[in-house]
């Protein structure tokens, strides 16, 4: 599993909207993760975890903040 098991973290809340069909996607990476950790967690709380791990692995957008930019 790509995703590392959650650390302790503090939220900043924000609302998004999502595409219907995205939903499940992340109802069933939600069980993946539960199985892979032994720990359920919702996706509200995986969310952040996901968009954190597409940054950090986007080398574009990586090296545009290197830059400053």
């Amino acid at each position: 599993m790509k995703l590392a098991k959650l650390p302790d973290r503090t939220a900043v809340k924000i609302t998004v909207s999502i595409p219907p069909e995205l939903a499940p996607a992340l109802d069933a990476y939600a069980e993946m993760y539960a199985e892979a950790y032994g720990a359920a967690e919702p996706v509200q709380e995986l969310v952040p975890a996901i968009l954190a791990s597409f940054l950090e692995s986007d080398r574009a957008f990586a090296a545009r903040r290197r830059k400053g930019s």
